[in-house]
């Protein structure tokens, strides 16, 4: 029974009973499970818990360590925050999901072993889908399937390298595994979907804008967090991480300043920052790792906080287009305000929470010698500063007078923004509340005069560039449109040359089928001939023929045995 109130478990109970409870007990389990399953989880001592033998594999579902402590801390405040903003929904499928959702993410943090992970794994895949399907339009059940394919070929991926990895080292243990193998190359590719890596990341911006208004926020804490500890847990130091972060951070830019849709936005926000986390993690040393670390919780803070404000935006205008908002300043001062928060957050604003996190990261970069790394990183934070602190907050509520004029967000969700931006604030002010769950000993000091001196440098450049291009009209022009990524090949060229295809696959057929015709009627034009009275097949044999087909028969078994 102790074992079944082990955290993740405990989420996957809820979500269990969760169908047979009314409305309003269902919103407030999607509070209560997270501050009781939080409580569980700082009472284990560091060490392995709940290991269940199955099929003669130990599986270890609560491994305890400083690391996936971090994590999956961030992951039940992100949890209750998350239900915190969704206290209006009364959609069962939605409050199942996000339970079920949440407590497999906490699972995958904490898993010991590579068979439970993959459990988890699979089941914040099979979970999430349904917070995009639960929009119930016929978009978001294209889209849901689309990121369903992809996130089941990451399980698969993963299965396939656990088996791999068990046939060469006989073990299922969760620990660091590098590139060594063929096992572990598909594990790393595994992780590498999830985390959105270049090539691999079309299903983010394509998957979160087609959720549920809440659905997007929860979708934004989990998936993408787990892959990042996972690859911090297997593959530290895998130099070959530092190059594809460094690209993760850059080519989002380009493709969110084009982008009139503001949760697209957000979405290749994401990615970027994520780019930032994997450079981290493929420096290995404590101070990156610790960087990672702090960038992922903190992203979690700031980004559902992005979310959240957009998110309510659209409740109370029903659209998310650039191009149709603007002046909303007049009648939601408090989303605003805390759209303003979460931008100077991610843009790394000295005093709030991004600061602290990715001044550790660019510091690592720079200690390790990776200097071309190091200035695509500060690139990357002035991309950051363009597109998503300037562009989302500006053209939301500033940029123009739209004529709408809506109410200001509901309580619980302003409430649910108000505590968001409050952590970002304190943990900006008071970074030692932060650096001391972090998974190494830090001694480490973000407000000194460099710090500060590069970071408002860097802001004040972004802020320049931006005026200067929307002055010139260089600044690109918001239009109604959907911008396709490498998702172009599956949705756009494919199905653009599949008649072609589908005429050849058919003329093939139709050609096949005249040869095979043609074949049997040769075929049995030649029987017939043969079988007619008087051909040679229909005529009667003689006894003495009989026997000599029998004699030189048994000549060939004899010969046949001799030799």
């Amino acid at each position: 029974m102790t074992n079944l109130l082990a955290p993740p478990f405990l989420y996957l109970i809820a979500a269990l009973i969760c169908p047979f409870l009314s409305s309003r007990w269902r919103a407030l389990l999607l509070l209560g499970v997270p501050v009781f399953g939080l409580m569980i989880m700082l009472a284990y001592p560091v060490g392995d818990h709940v290991v269940w033998s199955v099929v003669g594999f130990d599986l270890t579902f609560m491994r305890v360590d400083r690391l996936s402590t971090l994590f999956g801390i961030i992951f039940s405040i992100a949890a209750l925050l998350s239900g915190l903003y969704a206290w209006h929904v009364r959609d069962t499928v939605q409050q199942v999901a996000t339970l079920a959702y949440a407590g497999a993410a906490i699972g995958g943090v904490f898993a010991g072993d590579l068979i439970s992970l993959f459990l988890w794994w699979e089941g914040t895949a099979v979970a999430s889908v349904f917070l995009i399907w639960a929009r119930r339009t016929p978009a978001s059940t294209a889209t849901g399937m689309r990121y369903l394919l992809v996130q089941v070929l990451s399980g698969v991926l993963l299965l396939a390298g656990l088996l791999m990895h068990y046939h060469d080292t006989g073990s299922i243990a969760f620990e660091h595994l590098g590139l060594v193998s063929p096992g572990t190359f598909l594990i790393f590719l595994s992780f590498g979907i999830k985390c959105a890596f270049p090539l691999l990341h079309n299903w983010l911006a394509d998957a979160y804008p087609a959720a549920t208004l809440t659905g997007t926020v929860v979708l934004s804490a989990f998936t993408t967090k787990m892959a990042v500890y996972a690859l911090a847990r297997g593959y530290a130091g895998t130099e070959v991480l530092i190059y594809i972060g460094a690209l993760m951070t850059l080519f989002p830019i380009f493709l969110a300043l084009v982008e009139d849709d503001l949760q697209r936005v957000l979405a290749y926000s994401l990615n970027s920052q994520l780019g930032f986390m994997v450079v981290g993690v493929g420096i290995g040393s404590e101070l990156s790792i610790n960087g990672s670390a702090a960038h992922a919780f903190c992203s979690v803070l700031y980004q559902g906080l992005l979310f959240m404000s957009v998110g309510a935006v659209v409740y109370r205008t029903g659209t998310s287009r650039a191009s149709q908002l603007g002046g909303l300043y007049r009648t939601m001062p408090v989303t605003m305000l805390c759209c303003l928060v979460g931008a100077a957050s991610i843009s790394a604003v000295p005093l709030f929470s991004g600061f602290v996190s990715k001044s550790l990261i660019l510091d690592a970069s720079g200690y390790n010698g990776n200097y071309v790394v190091w200035l695509a990183l500060l690139v990357a934070s002035v991309g950051v500063l363009v597109h998503t602190t300037i562009k989302v907050p500006y053209l939301t509520f500033f940029a123009k007078d739209s004529g709408k004029r809506p109410a200001e967000a509901p309580i619980h969700m302003r409430l649910a923004m108000i505590l968001t931006a409050s952590l970002c604030v304190i943990i900006g002010v008071f970074p030692g509340l932060l650096y001391s769950l972090l998974p190494y000993s830090v001694d480490y000091h973000p407000y000194t005069f460099d710090h500060v001196l590069v970071q408002l440098q860097l802001l004040l450049f972004a802020l320049l560039a931006f005026v200067v291009l929307k002055k010139l009209g260089l600044y690109p022009r918001m239009v109604q449109s959907t911008s396709l990524d490498t998702d172009v090949i599956y949705r756009k060229w494919l199905p653009d040359r599949l008649p072609a295809v589908t005429q050849w696959v058919v003329n093939l057929n139709a050609c096949a089928r005249q040869m095979a015709l043609g074949w049997l009627g040769t075929g049995y034009g030649m029987v017939e001939r043969l079988t007619r009275p008087g051909a040679p097949l229909a005529r009667g044999w003689s006894v003495a023929s009989m026997m000599f087909v029998v004699i030189v028969l048994m000549c060939a078994v004899l010969v046949l045995n001799l030799l």
